[in-house]
């Protein structure tokens, strides 16, 4: 139980991090990371949404055993993420930078995964 709860502790810290800034960045992205926004409602859409997951993610970090019906739809939540920038970076489409953040979200995917084989296995 202690591996899934610094697991999804550390998955919301680092989510956190990285996701909150960015209500604060559409100019800055856009010039860093052309063309600029066309649909800010798609991009602070998403911005919001990955937060909730990563509040999610402290809620499951609390009591592992009493969340692991959750955690397979947050290995989910992760690969979405993690293998399109793979893909995309793949084709061309896409900064190795943000393929870095794909990267550590499949990373977590597996790690959550473990967490939940874990979890599961001390439950039965």
């Amino acid at each position: 139980m202690i591996f899934a709860r610094r697991v999804f502790f550390v998955a919301g810290v680092y989510g956190v991090l990285a996701l909150l800034p960015q209500y604060f960045m559409e100019e800055r992205i856009g010039r860093d990371f052309p063309p600029p926004i066309t649909h800010p409602e798609h991009f602070y859409g998403f911005v919001g949404v990955a937060l909730a997951w990563q509040i999610l993610f402290f809620v499951v970090a609390r009591d592992p055993a009493r969340y692991r019906g959750v955690m397979g739809p947050a290995v989910l939540e992760k690969l979405a993420f993690g293998i399109a920038a793979l893909v995309l970076f793949a084709q061309g489409r896409l900064s190795a930078l943000i393929a870095g953040a794909g990267v550590i979200d499949v990373v977590f995917a597996a790690l959550f995964f473990a967490s939940m084989r874990m979890v599961s296995r001390a439950h039965a």
